[in-house]
This record gives C-alpha cells, structure tokens and sequence, in this order.
C-alpha cells in the first residue's frame, strides 16, 4: 500500500517514513507541494495520507493552505473523498481532537510526536482496510 506523508519537517519525515515502511511494510512518500498532493491522489497512487496540520510557506490555489484545509479540500473533491487521512500535530491537546476532525473532515487524529508506532500502524491498517470507516480510537 500507498502511504503519502505531508510533514514540512524534512527530517522528520524521512524519519517518520522509513520507521513506518520498516514497521509496516508500505511505501511511503513525502510532499508538503499540494498541487503534487492532488495529482498523485488522482493517479490513484495513494491509499492513505499522514496530514501534517501545520506547513508554513504551502499554498493552494493561491492562498496559503494549512494542513487541515488540504485535508477537507481533498474530502470534498470527489476523485479523494474516500482516501483516509490522519492529522497529524504537535501543536493541539488531545482534547481538540473532535474538533480538529470536524474542521478537517479527516478520518483520524494523531498527536506528535509519535509515542508508540505500533499503534499508528494499527490505525493505518485499519483505516487502509476499511477506507468507508469512521473515526476509530486506539488510544492515540
């Protein structure tokens, strides 16, 4: 499976991309361009995306985007709306979850950084496999 990674840390993402392709076996790819976010969506090239909510400097269409508008953007086009997205943040409290979803539309929160992989992968498995899925907690 497909696994595009929307983090504008570079080092952490390629970090975060390599645990997740060791640990899970999927391929992953890193962007913070939206316009390549969407293309490679409508290639049908990705199963999943990991939302970063904060990407300073990305812009869409013109106006500065965050990665919660990319996220609902992407839900509301109808070529993308079943591709499961996680945010992913380390500027929110858990408790802003619902709302951060809401906002975004996306399928999952995760806070950053990440405490326990093993996890992650479980969700991403989850949400992989069953793409129509709600929002599922796994003790994120």
């Amino acid at each position: 499976m497909n696994i595009l990674l929307v983090e504008d840390d570079v080092l952490l993402a390629r970090g975060m991309a390599k645990l997740i392709e060791r640990m899970s076996g999927h391929r992953v790819q890193v962007s913070t361009d939206p316009e390549q976010i969407f293309r490679d969506c409508y290639g049908g090239k990705i199963d999943l995306i990991l939302m970063d909510i904060n990407l300073p400097g990305a812009r869409w269409q013109g106006e500065n985007v965050s990665g919660a508008d990319l996220s609902r953007a992407l839900k509301a086009d109808p070529q993308t709306h079943r591709t499961p997205i996680i945010l992913l943040t380390a500027y929110a409290m858990n408790s802003e979850r619902e709302s951060l979803l809401k906002i975004s539309e996306a399928d999952e929160f995760q806070m950053k950084p990440i405490a326990d992989y093993d996890k992650l992968i479980l969700l991403i498995n989850h949400l992989i496999n069953q793409p129509q899925s709600t929002s599922v907690n796994l003790g994120s």
